[in-house]
């Protein structure tokens, strides 16, 4: 790629067009990013950013969250691929074990951050089906404008609006939506809705019913736990106020009830037994924005948001003692109790930017201010309808607010220069029951990011950053997990990381044909972490006069990603590469959060004329960086551990057909292959065994008045 980009430069330009369509071709690395600032292409930004869009999501057919951002480099999904077993991991920050990633790593729902953690259980619950867009913000340099402590970087998650049914013209749509997958006989079942009244409000109101039983390994082995059923839905309003503003009010809901469940949705550790487990996620937003085109130091951004997901667990099997059971009665054994857990969050958010402009120069600043407050909630029940407290999932409150200032100033439209810096204070209120001091600490982070375009074909970027992270409440006031006690950690210090980046990109145009586009993106990063809060491993069965969770002096993590793409009227190609290291750099240890290196493909053809588009994708995988974790055997100071892995690869196929013009306008289907061989495998950031071969396929019909 890079060699065709270079010998046509002489023919690379802002943007070309084909002779057929006179649309501008757009890869992925073309694709607008909006949340990093002044909106900008991706491959202009100076950090690694990658956006997922609708027709993305689309040919994916994703029965899970984490299906979206598997072949994004440097990001994985942990856990599990059971539907409550799924967290983040982007560049080696973030795993089911790690209890603080959502200061970390941030993720938002229309701007709304959402945050959960509970033991052996995942950390985002929705559906693919309610997004039309993610970007995800690879790396610390987009903490000035989202928290001082995401150090691994920002998740964004944009819901559909009415706007992306209603066809010019047209005043509503009606979308009927169904799907299948052979692996586990999962289904989905989607309408959506979308109506415009006047010129000035427009509705949207979607549902989902999504399930499936048990999956198969490569194997044809059962995986156990892995069945669910899902319901979802998305009411949006939009309504133009005024000149310019625009006022969304958007409410969802995500809901699962199952029986004889299995009660570790991270694991596959079936000693826990099943349980019955009802978990219900809300998120409520109102927005307001308004770019004020005549005034050039206005432009308001404001919203509001309400956040609550709740767990409900009742009827374990190990609830009633039996022989090396404790059981739910005296000296109980919490996490098979009936029990409820839930984070409910209030917040808000307002940002202003303000312009000046030259001859040759323009200049953005914007300021702006965030919000929040967590309640962390937790009850249990004995079997003589007593409760008490759940020392694994302590309660209490966290109030955050923060203030941010980030400038981007452009020249020549050549060199963008963009310093932030943020201050953050929050503090921690245990609930009374804890006995515990509350305490506030206050956090900095500044950063400085570059990007020179030496031509149109090729740019230079390269950033500074620090960042500072809080202990959460599970962090600090934890003084249990399963069958260990610990003391509380309330020494904790705040994580701190001084982070480097610098990069290359090249571009180019009418590379093979007239009209076509390729690009290609190489980021190298450096993180030093200094207090690093983790587990305080190993543990006993007992009592462990020792903190729950510690700080490792000095750790490193570091490498790079290699991203590419191409489009043209019949062929396109993307092409992501990441290799990341992390160790502790007083023990030279491994970290084991950090996946192993990984190469993904997709090469795909287009047929204009019949509608068509195909393709082929893998991911080639390497083994753990640590020999010790290649399969054999769970190192010895964590015998409950199945953080090991081998090199695999996988391959599947994809086929689109979406009628533009004619009486079959309307209609899509999408079908699909993954694991095309069958293939054997676990992720290295994975406890459960991967899915073996499955079919998909999905079927749509819109109709418009």
């Amino acid at each position: 790629m890079a060699v065709f980009v270079g010998a046509h430069a002489a023919h690379a330009q802002e943007a070309k067009t084909t002779e057929q369509d006179k649309k501008p071709r757009v890869t992925v690395l073309q694709r607008l990013v909006v949340s990093a600032g002044v909106a900008k292409v991706a491959i202009d930004t100076p950090q690694a950013v990658t956006v997922v869009e609708q027709e993305d999501i689309d040919r994916l057919q994703p029965e899970t969250i984490g299906e979206i951002i598997r072949a994004t480099p440097g990001v994985n999904v942990t856990g599990s691929d059971r539907l409550l077993g799924q967290s983040f991991n982007i560049r080696g920050i973030g795993a089911p074990e790690n209890t603080g990633d959502g200061g970390r790593i941030i993720v938002n729902v229309d701007g709304a951050q959402k945050f959960y953690e509970q033991y052996r259980l995942g950390s985002f619950f929705s559906d693919p089906e309610l997004y039309k867009r993610v970007e995800v913000l690879r790396g610390p340099a987009s903490s000035t404008l989202y928290g001082s402590g995401a150090l691994g970087g920002v998740i964004n998650f944009e819901t559909k609006d009415a706007s992306d049914f209603i066809a010019e013209g047209q005043t509503g749509a009606l979308r009927l939506k169904s799907s299948w997958n052979s692996n586990g006989n999962g289904y989905l079942v989607n309408s959506v809705l979308a109506q415009r009244l006047g010129d000035n409000a427009e509705f949207l109101l979607t549902g989902n019913y999504r399930a499936s039983d048990p999956y198969e390994s490569g194997n044809g082995k059962e995986v156990i736990g892995t069945n669910f059923k899902a319901w979802s839905g998305l009411a949006k309003g939009t309504f133009n106020v005024g000149d310019e503003g625009k006022l969304r009010l958007s409410y969802q809901q995500w809901d699962s009830a199952l029986e004889d469940q299995q009660l570790s949705q991270t694991s596959a550790a079936a000693f826990f037994g099943l349980i019955d487990r009802h978990i219900i996620d809300r998120t409520a937003v109102a927005s307001y924005e308004n770019p004020f085109s005549d005034n050039d130091m206005l432009d308001v951004k404001v919203s509001a948001s309400y956040s609550n997901a709740y767990n409900e667990q009742r009827n374990a099997d190990l609830r009633n003692p039996g022989p090396g059971n404790p059981g739910c009665g005296t000296g109980s054994f919490a996490v098979v109790c009936d029990s409820n857990y839930g984070y409910e969050t209030w917040q808000f958010n307002a940002q202003n930017t303000m312009e000046w402009a030259g001859d040759n120069w323009e200049n953005h600043l914007t300021v702006g201010s965030q919000s929040s407050y967590q309640t962390r909630k937790a009850e249990a029940f004995r079997n003589d309808g007593t409760q008490f407290p759940v020392t694994f999932h302590p309660q209490g409150t966290d109030l955050k607010t923060g203030v941010f200032v980030q400038n981007e100033f452009v020249w020549d439209d050549r060199l963008t220069v963009i310093p932030g810096m943020r201050l953050d204070w929050h503090k921690l209120t245990p609930d009374d029951a804890l006995n515990a001091p509350s305490s506030d600490d206050t956090a900095f982070s500044p950063k400085i990011a570059a990007h020179y375009k030496i031509n149109d074909t090729f740019a230079v970027f390269g950033s500074i950053a620090h960042t500072e992270r809080f202990p959460t409440i599970d962090e600090v006031f934890s003084t249990a997990s399963s069958s260990s006690t610990f003391l509380p950690s309330l020494g904790l210090r705040k994580e701190q990381s001084n982070n480097f980046e610098a990069g290359f990109a090249l571009s180019g145009f009418d590379l093979a044909q007239a009209g076509d586009s390729g690009q290609v993106k190489v980021t190298g990063f450096y993180n030093d972490v200094k207090d690093l809060i983790a587990l305080n491993r190993p543990f006993l069965p007992g009592f462990n006069n020792k903190q729950g969770f510690t700080n490792i002096d000095q750790a490193e993590i570091y490498g790079f990603e290699i991203e590419a793409a191409y489009d043209s009227d019949y062929v396109f190609a993307n092409a992501a590469y990441s290799y990341v290291v992390g160790k502790n750099k007083l023990t030279d240890a491994y970290l084991t959060t950090v996946a192993p290196h990984e190469l993904a493909l997709t090469l795909g053809g287009k047929l204009p004329d019949y509608d068509l588009s195909f393709g082929w994708k893998a991911r080639i995988v390497a083994g753990p960086q640590d020999a010790a974790r290649d399969g054999t055997s769970a190192p010895v100071s964590d015998p409950t551990s199945t953080r090991f892995a081998k090199a695999f690869n996988t391959h599947d196929i994809f086929v689109t057909w979406k009628p533009q013009d004619g009486q079959l306008a309307g209609w899509e289907a999408n079908f699909g292959v993954d694991n095309i061989f069958n293939k054997q495998y676990k992720e290295f950031l994975m406890n459960d065994d991967a899915k073996g071969r499955t079919f998909k396929v999905s079927l749509s019909k819109q109709f418009g008045w």
